[in-house]
């Protein structure tokens, strides 16, 4: 049986931690109700403001091919892709097992970020890019912000060294070099729920990485 001192401390311990969430909400309450006709509808304006501008933004990022996970043909399209989204991931990429495992999740994110353009170009097509950006280990995802290369995430290492990483894992990285919008949780938890972290391998002699 618990120590009747101790239990007494914890009961205080809760009703002062229940009383300052009831202030708290009391004080909101209150801040709604000194709210008059013109200032909801200043915040009501404020809002709608909002949410076109965002709708314009989402408009163009779809324009430019936000959304999709997509290939560049042809090596020299990749300077006008990084120059008209401001943030771009870019999988250099061979016909190899690691290199879809990576195509799975890029399809996964480009669809949940689409303030973000996700694309692949093949990194044997693509000689001049390769030498200039030292692409050597495939697969290599190249972060660009503002038309610049600021980050690498090569092969895997960085994401377990395993091919069975989760999404996740993988956007917490893009995340950690600001090239997605991420705000604590995983936007695939938040969209499904607690589920099962995702992982896409589906062989069991596949390398974790590869290079030219």
């Amino acid at each position: 049986m618990a120590n009747p001192i101790v239990q007494e401390i914890i009961e205080k311990q809760v009703l002062t931690v229940a009383k300052a969430v009831e202030d708290k909400i009391d004080e909101e309450i209150a801040a709604l109700d000194r709210l008059d006709d013109d200032d909801l509808e200043a915040l009501r304006e404020r809002r709608l403001a909002q949410m076109k501008r965002m709708a314009e933004k989402r408009g163009r990022w779809i324009s430019l091919g936000h959304g999709d996970y997509s290939e560049i043909p042809v090596e020299k399209e990749f300077f006008s892709v990084v120059k008209a989204s401001d943030r771009v991931v870019c999988h250099f990429y061979r016909e190899n097992w690691p290199c879809k495992v990576m195509d799975k999740h890029m399809s996964i994110l480009a669809k949940q970020h689409i303030e973000t353009r996700f694309v692949k170009i093949h990194a044997e097509k693509s000689p001049f890019l390769t030498e200039k950006l030292k692409i050597v280990v495939l697969p290599t995802l190249a972060l660009v912000k503002n038309a610049k290369v600021e980050d690498y995430v090569v092969g895997f290492d960085e994401l377990g060294g395993t091919d069975e990483f989760s999404t996740e894992d993988l956007e917490e990285r893009l995340a950690k070099a600001q090239v997605i919008f991420f705000e604590g949780e995983s936007s695939l938890n938040s969209r499904s729920g607690a589920q099962t972290r995702r992982s896409v391998r589906q062989s069991s002699n596949a390398d974790s990485s590869d290079s030219e």
